[in-house]
């Protein structure tokens, strides 16, 4: 075992590392691809929460035709009116979201197509 001294932002940790002499590495294994969501179609762009908050209000419905820039949706956070553009042109395929709902960062609000 080494012990090593790190200092990340200010704050002094001691570490201890094992050094691995003749060992063979771990075989790498490749990342299992993410789920895609429920409701999203096949090369849907999906529209998600930056941040956690309440939806305020909702300014389009399945099969509205959005402009890139377009607001989507109101987002309340920390006393924040914050507005969640349309990121592309396209055809909103599904809203996952109502007026009211509380949101989590990264959940899916909506998509389009």
């Amino acid at each position: 075992m080494k012990k090593y001294r790190v200092t990340v932002n200010g704050t002094v940790y001691e570490i201890e590392l094992e050094e691995l002499t003749g060992a063979a590495p771990a075989p790498a294994t490749a990342p299992a691809a993410p789920a895609p969501a429920p409701s999203a179609p096949a090369g849907g762009e999906q529209v998600t929460s930056p941040m956690p908050g309440t939806i305020l209000a909702v300014n389009v419905a399945a099969g509205d035709t959005v402009k890139r820039g377009q607001v989507l949706m109101i987002l309340e956070a920390m006393k924040m009116e914050n507005e969640i553009m349309c990121p592309c042109d396209g055809r909103i395929a599904s809203v996952n979201t109502s007026k009211g709902a509380s949101v989590e960062s990264g959940t899916l609000l909506c998509v389009i197509q």
